[in-house]
């Protein structure tokens, strides 16, 4: 069985307008994919960055400085398109991605708009990672041919590794909820019902954090979805309702540049 590690894309388009799309934790470019073929038959530039330690062995991430270097790498995404003189930028995130998405919106006001799909601003120390992270690892390993008990001695070693990453997730996310109020660009929040990683309610909070600020909120709630909105039964509505927010965004955009 081969392994899909993702890796880092971008899809050119004429024109001055693009979306930045950041994918899940323990998940790599391959969970944004149909999304930015979609945005860029659209018009739109698209450029997904993998995170790093992100794409291959699970061990990787918790090498890697977490939330620093995930910073880094959404920091580093927007530069790479203003480089090519797209200015106009929307940027997505799904899951831990949303947190990412979310923070470069608090602190870019050049950025126009953006959002979260199924991301856990306000509650991120009730998601399901603990329990998935070791699933996740020992299906890769399984992958890999290692033997059982190899598999079992690294995911040990994993598990006491895991909680120390998590926290400084957590704090990053406690930081982005306190400084909500900065953001004042229309924001996109897409939640599914069936979400089995983190409260399926974490977007209607997200959403009434923002509207008590004055945060214009285009909030989409998929009744019957699971976690990862961008590629299980939601996508597809998903995918729509993401073209309209950005075809209003960017007329606005458009408006105000003009005035």
């Amino acid at each position: 069985m081969k392994t899909y590690t993702g890796e880092s894309f971008f899809f050119p388009h004429s024109g001055k307008r693009g979306v930045i799309l950041l994918h899940a934790y323990t998940g790599n470019t391959n969970d944004v994919r149909m999304l930015a073929r979609h945005l860029n038959w659209c018009g739109y530039t698209v450029f997904a960055p993998l995170f790093s330690g992100h794409g291959g062995d699970p061990k990787k991430i918790l090498d890697s400085r977490g939330p620093a270097d995930w910073w880094d790498d959404t920091r580093m995404a927007i530069f790479r398109l203003r480089d090519v003189g797209v200015d106009q930028i929307a940027i997505f995130g799904l899951s831990l991605g949303g947190l990412l998405a979310t923070k470069a919106l608090e602190n870019d006001p050049r950025l126009v708009g953006g959002g979260v799909f199924a991301s856990p601003i306000t509650s991120w120390g009730q998601s399901n990672v603990p329990e998935y992270f070791p699933k996740l690892a020992a299906n890769y390993y399984r992958q890999q041919k290692m033997s059982p008990a190899l598999i079992e001695e690294k995911v040990a070693k994993l598990e006491k590794r895991l909680p120390s990453q998590l926290t400084a997730i957590q704090e990053m996310a406690h930081q982005i909820s306190d400084d909500l109020g900065k953001i004042h660009q229309p924001f996109f929040i897409g939640q599914g019902g069936q979400d089995e990683m983190i409260d399926s309610q974490s977007g209607a909070q997200l959403k009434e954090a923002l509207t008590a600020n004055q945060t214009p909120v285009d909030y989409h709630y998929y009744p019957d979805a699971s976690h990862l909105l961008t590629i299980n039964t939601a996508h597809r509505q998903l995918f729509s309702d993401v073209e309209k927010y950005l075809q209003n965004l960017f007329e606005v955009s458009l408006n105000d540049n003009k005035q």
